[in-house]
């Protein structure tokens, strides 16, 4: 497991634990975030387009995202069945409401996105770009799907540097950790593998330069208080 990859048994394994955080997801993520979360989550949607369009978000979770997301078309893709199957009913009885158009639910990984070339008008990821099994061949396929000129907008753990990762390791694995433990009532909960993540996660200039190897313009990151995740974005060329 580096910056870039998650090894294949990590990566079932890693896959088995997000699982495992279903039932308290959000809870836990209000907690772990001082309750940023959900501004966070407004400034992704205030980065894509609003109205007429078809969105993207590679690793969906629960829904967590996804059921605010109004105005347009919208697909999800997650790799597990059973984030799927939490966040379709969720995502689609609150889009029901405002007369939104149900959610199209896909199961795939971001490295084998099943759709065609130049299909999308924006794609986010919130939370799960830390996860992808191969960032910069995932980073590739959305680009490829998205249409000419429009934006990837990513949010995760920000880590600008080794001392800067030590404090966001230590607020995961004690602050956070200790908080898990008693809402999962186990010692060895989930979290402790998004810990195991973030350690290996690299550094926000190394996600500029990534998108930018694959082909993405105008990518930006912006470290949001309070310095705990960064937002990047970046633009299919026209």
């Amino acid at each position: 497991m580096d910056h870039e990859t998650i090894g294949s048994e990590d990566w079932d394994e890693l896959i088995l634990n997000l699982e495992a955080t279903i039932p308290v997801y959000d809870r836990i993520n209000r907690f772990a975030t001082i309750g940023q979360v959900d501004k966070w989550r407004r400034m992704v949607r205030q980065r894509l387009p609003s109205e007429d369009a078809k969105l993207l978000e590679v690793g969906c979770g629960p829904g967590s995202f996804a059921e605010d997301v109004s105005g347009v078309d919208l697909v999800c893709l997650d790799p597990s069945a059973l984030m799927l199957e939490a966040a379709k009913p969720r995502v689609n009885s609150k889009r029901q409401e405002r007369g939104d158009s149900e959610v199209e639910f896909v199961k795939g990984k971001a490295e084998e996105l099943p759709f065609d070339d130049n299909s999308f008008d924006g794609a986010c990821s919130l939370f799960s770009f830390r996860d992808w099994y191969d960032k910069r061949a995932g980073l590739s396929e959305v680009l490829r799907v998205l249409k000419p000129g429009a934006k990837m907008v990513i949010v995760d753990p920000a880590k600008m540097n080794r001392i800067h990762g030590f404090l966001g390791w230590l607020w995961m694995r004690v602050w956070v950790g200790a908080y898990a433990r008693i809402i999962c009532g186990v010692k060895d909960h989930p979290w402790k593998w998004l810990t195991k993540t973030y350690v290996t996660f690299g550094t926000t200039r190394d996600y500029v330069r990534m998108m930018e190897d694959v082909g993405f313009e105008n990518v930006t990151s912006k470290v949001v208080f309070p310095g705990m995740a960064t937002i990047w974005e970046g633009k299919k060329p026209l």
